[in-house]
């Protein structure tokens, strides 16, 4: 049966008196554009330097988020433990081989798709072996991810995806420094048809624009070239920017750009470099309200397995890199 266009489909919904009068299967295909997209995103599971295990809280917090039934997983780098000169090639392959065990064939044996980032503890420039144990623990599995891949050639470092009508652009945020060539591969990314077309745009990497938590908010643990960055990705009418590193959440807004700042689901949560929150490990949902043109951002501690207050946090976070202040729970979509 040929399908039509979603334009046409709801075009014919408001016809006469309703979508009554749809048949069947059409009235499925206007249910499902319009149906939210619940979004699960982690950050920073790993423990201590070379280890291939990881603490309960990481395997608890991953059930709380299943069984909400997200239709995909993002997570924001550090999987595993490495960065730490020595490590042979085979520890390192057993933390990728842990990671598997307790974190992908959970999320993948759910049927969710996961979309990885990497980050310093896995794949750091300088860090030749842990780079070519993250090629070889990823390259074999993009296929079986669950992910459109829109151009993949360097993946997992850099690459994008279209989800689900949202258009998900990956960089290697390990460092500080974006190369230019990748800016250059992002603007070309973000300006193809399959982003333009999107009905949103999220870029994902590690390392985030700015500091916010006590002992990173300093040079080195943030994206150096923030402002032309965030100009690239405002340019690109991109939604917003998921991180992690920081190991403390905080929902920020920036000009015209979220800021989804993940808290650490793994080991060496941090506080905020103000306010009263403690520090604790968390996960986040992304709720895309298409019907509402919105969305609703939330984190939940692990240890309660509750949504944590968003008036918890400082309504602003003054940075090395600037004034930061705190995002609307539900804020619209960019138009």
């Amino acid at each position: 049966m040929m399908s039509l266009p979603r334009r046409q489909l709801l075009q014919l919904a408001g016809v006469g008196a309703g979508s009554w009068l749809l048949a069947p299967h059409l009235q499925a295909h206007v249910q499902a554009a319009a149906s939210p997209l619940l979004l699960g995103l982690i950050s920073d599971l790993n423990s201590s330097y070379g280890s291939t295990t990881y603490i309960p809280q990481v395997s608890l917090g991953l059930q709380q988020l299943l069984k909400q039934q997200p239709e995909l997983v993002v997570c924001a780098g550090d999987m595993v433990a490495g960065q730490k000169p020595g490590l042979s090639s085979g520890h390192l392959d057993a933390m990728w081989d842990g990671f598997a065990r307790q974190v992908l064939q959970p999320i993948r044996r759910a049927g969710i798709p996961f979309l990885p980032a990497v980050g310093n503890h896995d794949g750091a420039p300088g860090f030749a072996a842990d780079r070519e144990a993250l090629r070889r623990f990823w390259q074999p599995r993009c296929a079986g991810l669950g992910l459109h891949i829109v151009d993949g050639g360097d993946f997992p470092f850099h690459y994008s995806a279209l989800q689900n009508e949202v258009f998900w652009l990956v960089w290697d945020a390990s460092s500080s420094r974006i190369p230019e060539s990748q800016m250059a591969w992002a603007r070309r990314q973000l300006a193809s048809p399959q982003a333009r077309n999107a009905r949103l745009r999220f870029v994902v990497g590690h390392l985030p624009l700015f500091g916010l938590s006590e002992g990173r908010d300093r040079p080195g643990e943030v994206l150096q070239q923030a402002a032309a960055l965030q100009d690239l990705l405002e340019n690109a009418r991109v939604q917003g920017y998921i991180s992690g590193h920081q190991h403390a959440w905080f929902p920020a807004r920036s000009g015209g750009l979220d800021l989804i700042q993940l808290g650490a689901l793994g080991s060496g949560p941090r506080r905020l470099i103000a306010g009263t929150m403690p520090p604790q490990q968390t996960y986040t949902t992304l709720e895309i309200r298409w019907d509402a043109q919105a969305l609703l951002e939330t984190t939940y501690a692990v240890r309660s397995g509750s949504a944590l207050g968003w008036n918890q946090l400082p309504m602003q976070l003054n940075s090395h890199g600037g004034s930061l202040r705190r995002n609307t729970q539900e804020r619209s979509i960019l138009r």
